[in-house]
C-alpha cells in the first residue's frame, strides 16, 4: 500500500516534511516527534520501511513470576502474538517457588545477547525492591519493560492495570445489588498491586457509605495469599464478620472463597457474592459463572510488546507508568443481597 504523507501528517500532528524526514531518516527530527510519525504509520496500517523496523530476529525476553495464574499464560500468549507480529521472537522465562530467580534469568538472558526484556509481577511488584538491578539494565542501554508494578525513581516504561479502578467496579456493582457489608480477600501487602487494591477498596467502602458502624474499613480487609488457599482462609475470617459479598484479588482466590462459602452450606449468589479479578480463560466455566474484573491483557501486552520495539529501533523509552482500565465482566457469581441470614 503506497503511504500518503499528508495522511500520516495529519494523524501524527507534525508537517508533511518531518513525516519524509522520519521516513527517510534524515536528522532533524525529535524524539518525540520520530515516535508519533511511526505510531501513525502503524496504526493506519501502513507497512513501515524495511530499515524503520524492528531488528527482524531480535529476542526478547518474558520473565513471569509461574505460571499456574492462569492470567500469566493469557498475558504471556498476547506478548508472543504481539512480539512476532512486530519481528521479534519471545523467550518465555517462568518461576517457580524455590526454582530459577527473576536476576538468574536474566543473566541467562544477557548471556544470549536479547534486544529486551519484559518483567511481568515480578520483583519490580514488590514494594521494597531496590531498583538498581533495573538501573543496571538502562546503563547498559538495554530496552525493558514492567508489566504490573512500578518503582520510584526509575526512569523506565511501565504498563499497569488500574487497580483503584478494578476494586472500585466491584465495590459498586455489589452496592448496586444491595450489598452493604463487603468484604475483600487480597494477596500479600508486600506487592503494590495488593496495596492499591487495599488502599482503594477502603476508599470505595468510605465514599459509598459502606462502613459498619460495628467495625473500621480496614477490619474487611484479609490479606492472604494469591491461591485458592489463601482465598479460603480470607473468607473464613471475613464471613465471621457477617459479609453478604467479597471482592478478591484475583479470580483464584475467589474459587477458594466459594469453597469456603460452601463448606458453610452458604450459596453462591444467593447467600454470599463473590468478585474475582483477572477474568481467566475458564472462569466463565465454573459453577456458578464468575462475576470478575477482566484485566486489559491484550491492551497491556501491546502496550509492552509496542515499546520494547520502538525502543529497539533507537527511539528513547516512555518514563513513567500508563495505567490502562479494567472491565467487569457481569456472570453468575452475584446477586442482589438475601435478607438477614
Amino acid at each position: 500500500m503506497r503511504i500518503r504523507l499528508s495522511e500520516i501528517a495529519e494523524r501524527s500532528g507534525v508537517s508533511i516534511s518531518t513525516v519524509s524526514r522520519v521516513l527517510n531518516e534524515r536528522p532533524g527530527v525529535s524524539p518525540q516527534a520520530r515516535r508519533q510519525v511511526l505510531t501513525a504509520i502503524d496504526v493506519l496500517g501502513y507497512d513501515r520501511p524495511a530499515r524503520l523496523r524492528p531488528r527482524v530476529g531480535g529476542l526478547v525476553g518474558l520473565v513471569l513470576p509461574e505460571l499456574e495464574n492462569p492470567f500469566f499464560p493469557r498475558l504471556a500468549h498476547h506478548l508472543e502474538i504481539s512480539l512476532a507480529r512486530m519481528g521479534l521472537s519471545p523467550v518465555l522465562c517462568s518461576q517457580t517457588l524455590g526454582g530459577v530467580h527473576e536476576d538468574d534469568y536474566v543473566a541467562i538472558l544477557l548471556e544470549h545477547s536479547v534486544a529486551g526484556i519484559v518483567f511481568v509481577s515480578g520483583v519490580h511488584a514488590l514494594v521494597d525492591s531496590d531498583p538498581a538491578r533495573y538501573q543496571r539494565l538502562l546503563d547498559l542501554h538495554l530496552p525493558i519493560v514492567l508489566v504490573n508494578g512500578a518503582l520510584t525513581g526509575l526512569d523506565a516504561p511501565s504498563v499497569s492495570t488500574d487497580d483503584a479502578v478494578a476494586v472500585d467496579l466491584a465495590v459498586q456493582h455489589l452496592e448496586h445489588m444491595g450489598h452493604r457489608r463487603i468484604g475483600a480477600a487480597l494477596g500479600q501487602m508486600r506487592y503494590l498491586p495488593a496495596q492499591r487494591k487495599r488502599q482503594a477498596f477502603v476508599e470505595a467502602l468510605t465514599r459509598h457509605g459502606l462502613v459498619p458502624g460495628d467495625l473500621d474499613a480496614t477490619d474487611l480487609v484479609e490479606s492472604t495469599t494469591y491461591t485458592v488457599q489463601g482465598g479460603q482462609q480470607a473468607a473464613e475470617r471475613l464471613l465471621d464478620r457477617g459479609v453478604t459479598g467479597i471482592v478478591c484479588g484475583s479470580d483464584v482466590m475467589a474459587l477458594g472463597v466459594m469453597r469456603s462459602a460452601r463448606m458453610r452450606g452458604l450459596r453462591v449468589p444467593e447467600d454470599l457474592s463473590v468478585v474475582g479479578c483477572d477474568d481467566s480463560q475458564m472462569m466463565e466455566f465454573v459453577d456458578p459463572p464468575l462475576t470478575t474484573v477482566r484485566q486489559p491483557a491484550e491492551a497491556l501486552a501491546q502496550a509492552a510488546s509496542q515499546e520494547i520495539a520502538e525502543q529497539i529501533s533507537g527511539i528513547p523509552p516512555h518514563a513513567g507508568e500508563v495505567l490502562y482500565r479494567p472491565e467487569l465482566v457481569v456472570r453468575g457469581s452475584t446477586a442482589s443481597v438475601a435478607g438477614p441470614r
